[in-house]
């Protein structure tokens, strides 16, 4: 009997960048566990995909794993997706994953989308070696962190919502205002937009743009 959990990439703006393997296990999978089920249906919607969904999010990821195990050891086809990109990278999955581990469950994870590595390359920053930040806390230890990341010597990339980008921005102006950054906001999405320049220049082209989207930011390395 088949013990597996698929890991599945969606898709982080444009429909169509999924791959044929990952619709075809979504399609053939008993359940679907999903963080937001308006947001991953849209996407089933789309491919004609009428798998059952579960809700699996960082709330509930703790309460929910006994039951998905048991699904697994009973043989059910279980895929985990995110809302978009690829399950554990700064999103729920980490816990599921070790889990099946623990209990000898194969892991089958399928290359696909994620934010990070086509805004390094768009960038044009240095990107043979480089540092994934993820989001950074909101209050605890966050000065701390961000001392930590502008020394560091590689290409740095940090996730950031529209609510903190100008925030973010302005906190490492203070501590090294002529960096290079390069801020991409809505990737794969319609209005994708680049922002090049020192992190001053930046603060100043996002502040006269629309802040709306997720932001990815590739902090150039301290020279």
């Amino acid at each position: 009997m088949e013990r597996v959990l698929h890991i599945i990439p969606t898709p982080i703006g444009n429909l169509a960048d999924i791959t044929l393997r990952a619709l075809d296990i979504l399609k053939n999978s008993d359940a679907i566990l999903v963080e937001d089920s308006r947001v991953t249906g849209k996407l089933l919607k789309h491919y004609n995909i009428k798998s059952k969904m579960i809700r699996y999010h960082s709330f509930n990821e703790h309460k929910k794993i006994k039951k998905i195990m048991d699904e697994i050891e009973l043989g059910k086809r279980i895929s985990l997706v995110s809302d978009a990109g690829t399950p554990s990278i700064s999103d729920p999955g980490f816990l599921l994953i070790r889990e099946c581990i623990r209990n000898n469950v194969q892991i089958i994870c399928l290359p696909g989308a994620t934010a990070c590595i086509p805004a390094l390359v768009t960038s044009g920053l240095p990107c043979e070696k480089f540092i994934f930040e993820g989001f950074l806390p909101k209050k605890k230890g966050r000065r701390k962190i961000l001392l930590n990341i502008m020394s560091h010597l590689k290409t740095t990339i940090i996730y950031e919502s529209p609510h903190r980008i100008l925030k973010t921005l302005a906190e490492m102006k203070e501590i090294c205002e002529n960096r290079n950054v390069v801020v991409i906001k809505e990737l794969t999405k319609l209005n994708e937009a680049v922002y090049r320049g020192t992190i001053s220049t930046v603060i100043d082209l996002i502040n006269k743009s629309k802040l709306k989207g997720e932001f990815v930011i590739i902090l150039d390395g301290k020279k």
